[in-house]
């Protein structure tokens, strides 16, 4: 641990931020690293059988003691110690007990995304030769989405497993639905154009069927003439949704229009903002701020809050700012997938964000006392404990990299807190 020093477990006082040199198991403490309130603490610490802890002085509030101080100090013993102990250890099953609710939440959600991406799979393979059963699958997709929107009061915003590069477009269509439709509520719109929102972005890419594998997956930069035909996917898709009447007309721009910027510049068409609905400027920017978190041949994937704080800073001309505000509100400071430090010195990987609650996510911790399948997944609100900042993937250490796993395709999915 950084600027950690070893100190004898007689020389700790009040103030002291130690990490514990044992197993999480064996102690009542609820981290292995924690700042100590309470006399009892160290009274509970030197009765675990260790001689030292590290303390780091850089997050204490105070310096330990001297042994000469501490030699002085050995008489005190506190009454409740008994008590205490017990209090700490109920408080630590407690929170294994709600850590252990939150693993089985994040599952759930994970088995209903894992349907809706396979959904997504069956219906793009069923396009070409039966393209109305297709869009009626898709509506009853959106539909599914739209209800849960609009009817749960304690929605949740989880972070997703990693695609598999063969299904990236199954994964990013999804995940460019579900935040248009999220943003589109939160901006007030009706049923009715969340629905087509959904419906236009799930097919928003549809058109890149039509272009050569080894164009798609190229490691390059394309060339001049590579990047105009991508440029056409947009057209390509709005052509193969022609075969398919049933398909909303509300929502046909959406798949025309998600590359066209509000400036001029985008494609395949070069349309100002006279020219764009507000459905289509919408997902062009949930899909530009989905596009910043994923690599490809020409950038690195930017973490969610540094895609948000770089869409904020360098799309102002480009895309909706009112669209954009409300992606950076409803995403909160730490969106799903943001790698954090905590207030008690830990490092983290947001997990999911209470949308009533931006501030204070779930967060997968690391712990090297504890295997990583078994990663204590934390409510910052119940633990009473914040965020201090947010981290560049590149400021971790190899091993807490290698335990948080940060994703490199980052995928949403939207749960409950029932």
């Amino acid at each position: 641990m950084t600027n950690s020093c070893k100190v004898a477990v007689t020389q700790l006082q009040v103030g002291n931020f130690v990490r514990l040199p044992i197993a999480w198991k064996d102690h009542p403490f609820v981290f292995n690293t924690f700042k100590i309130k309470q006399q009892a603490q160290i009274e509970i610490i030197k009765n675990l059988g260790i001689k030292f802890v590290y303390v780091r002085e850089d997050r204490s509030d105070a310096p330990p003691l001297s042994a000469k101080a501490a030699a002085n100090n050995a008489a005190i013993i506190d009454n409740n110690l008994q008590q205490i102990s017990n209090e700490l250890h109920q408080q630590k099953a407690k929170s294994i007990e709600a850590q252990q609710a939150l693993r089985r939440h994040l599952q759930k959600t994970e088995k209903d995304f894992v349907r809706n991406v396979a959904m997504m799979r069956n219906l793009i393979n069923k396009l070409r030769n039966r393209p109305l059963d297709a869009v009626n699958e898709a509506k009853e997709l959106v539909h599914g989405v739209c209800n849960q929107l609009l009817t749960e009061d304690k929605l949740v915003l989880h972070l997703m497993s990693d695609a598999k590069n063969d299904e990236s477009i199954y994964y990013h269509s999804i995940n460019v639905a579900v935040l248009s439709m999220l943003v589109a509520k939160e901006l007030g719109w009706s049923r009715k154009e969340i629905e087509w929102i959904g419906m236009g972005a799930l097919f928003h890419d549809i058109g890149k069927l039509n272009i050569p594998t080894q164009l798609l997956r190229k490691a390059t930069p394309l060339t001049n003439a590579e990047q105009n035909f991508f440029n056409q996917h947009p057209l390509m898709g709005v052509k193969l949704l022609n075969g398919a009447d049933n398909f909303p007309k509300e929502a046909l721009p959406i798949v025309l229009n998600h590359h066209e910027f509000l400036d001029g510049s985008g494609s395949p068409n070069g349309l100002k903002e006279a020219a764009l609905d507000k459905l289509s400027q919408l997902v062009c920017v949930i899909n530009t701020y989905d596009n910043l978190c994923h690599s490809d041949r020409s950038k690195k994937a930017r973490t969610p809050y540094s895609a948000l704080g770089f869409l904020y800073k360098n799309y102002k001309e480009q895309l909706n700012q009112t669209v954009i505000n409300r992606l950076v509100k409803m995403l909160g400071v730490y969106p799903p997938g943001s790698v954090v430090e905590l207030n008690s010195g830990q490092f983290a990987m947001v997990m999911s964000v209470n949308l009533s609650q931006l501030l204070l996510p779930r967060v997968l911790v690391y712990d090297p006392s504890v295997p990583k399948e078994q990663a204590p997944i934390i409510d910052l609100a119940a633990e009473n404990l914040n965020i201090v900042r947010c981290l560049p993937v590149a400021a971790l250490p190899e091993k807490i990299l290698k335990y948080l796993n940060p994703r490199e395709k980052v995928s949403y999915f939207l749960g409950s807190e029932r």
